[in-house]
């Protein structure tokens, strides 16, 4: 029998994989969390599904300058989670690398893109 995956990993059923909602966001905004090295406070707009407040853990890579109109790929549906005091409203997807890289489309596209 052929496993195209990782030994050992979780394996999600398809129907829970579709109930990852997956959106294209352009950071509006962001800035070092106060009391912390590895978090940034990010505004992310989502087109006609809103704005959003996202907590992420990447400042030691990246600087809220690099990331200010910046489009990246985003989790929009998971329960809001509080990290150092403040709401997080979803989750920036990243490759590892060492470091965190953003996921990011190509070329501009409209704020709120789903990923399918």
């Amino acid at each position: 029998m052929f496993f195209w995956y990782t030994k050992g990993m979780d394996i999600v059923q398809f129907d829970d994989f579709l109930k990852i909602e997956l959106k294209v966001g352009e950071i509006t905004s962001a800035e070092a969390v106060e009391n912390s090295e590895k978090l940034l406070k990010l505004g992310v707009d989502f087109g006609e599904s809103g704005k959003r407040q996202i907590i992420a853990g990447i400042a030691k890579f990246y600087t809220p300058d690099q990331l200010t109109g910046k489009q990246a790929v985003f989790i929009i549906n998971l329960q809001p989670r509080m990290l150092a005091g403040l709401d997080s409203q979803g989750m920036m997807l990243c490759a590892d690398d060492g470091g965190p890289v953003i996921l990011s489309p190509d070329k501009k596209i409209s704020n709120g893109s789903i990923i399918k």
